[in-house]
Formats: C-alpha cells, structure tokens, sequence
C-alpha cells in the first residue's frame, strides 16, 4: 500500500492536519515579518523584542522558511501535512532543548531567551499534536484508517461509525 493511500482524501482527520499545520504556520510567518520589516541586526545575539518575543534577522527567516514548509504541507493535506506536522514539531521541541543549553553564549545565534524556549516547546507539542491527531493512539477506532491499515481491513470509503 502506498503511503499516501492510507488516509482517503476526505477523510476529517485530513482537516485537523491542514488547519494546525496552517494556522502555526501563519502565526510564525507573521512573527518572521514583523521581525525582518523591524530591520533586525542578522546575527546579534542580545535580540529585539518581536511579539514578546526576543528575535534577531536569522530567527526571522528561519521562522519565514518554517512557515511555508508548514503552510506547504497544509495545502498539500492529507498524511503528508501530518508527517510535516510531527517532523516540525519535534524539530521545534528539539530547538528548544538545544537554545535553553546556547542561552546567554556567544554561539545563542537566534538570539533565544527563556520566553522563547517556552515557546518553542510549547509550538512544537501543538504542531506534533496536530500532526498526531488520530494517528498515534492504542485505543484508535476501529473506522480509524490508521487502524484498518494496521490491521489489513480495506478501506470503506469514508469513516463510518462502527461500534466498539
């Protein structure tokens, strides 16, 4: 089975994917433009306060890049705006490990503070989230197509209630 076959194209699971991916992606994009029409200094370690926020210019288009990849794979929908979902997720909790260690060094070249390590925790479990969201469970239903897939049942078409 194809890895795109697992989840039908209008599957309701489809719409969680699409609409977390989409909105983080749309929030990050707005704080990556408000930080490079600020004029931001590209690699200053102190940083300037952006949405509450501490942000220099390399943060700003690290932010921008994220968005569209999150925005991308909204458009595209389906398990693969799940999969980027779970990969920026775990990229954003794995940034938040990495900075909390960078704070107050010279190498800190996002210009990170305690409020944005918070945040890139925060972000990343809602963004994997999202991207989880009736996909990762042992108590999956069984019209779940992850299920099915799981347990070789075809697929019928769009999920119907079957009884536990």
């Amino acid at each position: 089975m194809d890895f795109r076959d697992e989840l039908p194209v209008d599957h309701r699971l489809a719409r969680v994917y699409r609409l977390g991916g989409g909105l983080c992606g749309a929030a990050l994009l707005v704080f990556g433009c408000l930080g490079l029409a600020d004029g931001l200094a590209f690699f200053d370690t102190r940083g300037q306060q952006v949405a509450g926020l501490s942000s220099n210019g390399l943060l700003s288009l690290v932010s921008i890049v994220t968005a569209v990849v999150l925005i991308a794979g909204a458009s595209i929908g389906g398990n693969t705006a799940s999969t980027v979902n779970i990969a920026v997720g775990g990229l954003f909790v794995l940034s938040g490990f990495v900075n909390l260690t960078l704070l107050d060094s010279g190498a800190n070249l996002l210009a990170f503070r305690i409020p944005n390590v918070v945040f890139s925790f925060v972000a990343g479990f809602a963004i994997a989230t999202f991207g989880m969201y009736g996909r990762v469970s042992t108590k999956l239903p069984h019209d779940n197509p992850y299920w099915r897939h799981r347990h070789q049942q075809p697929d019928t078409g769009p999920a119907q209630h079957v009884p536990r």
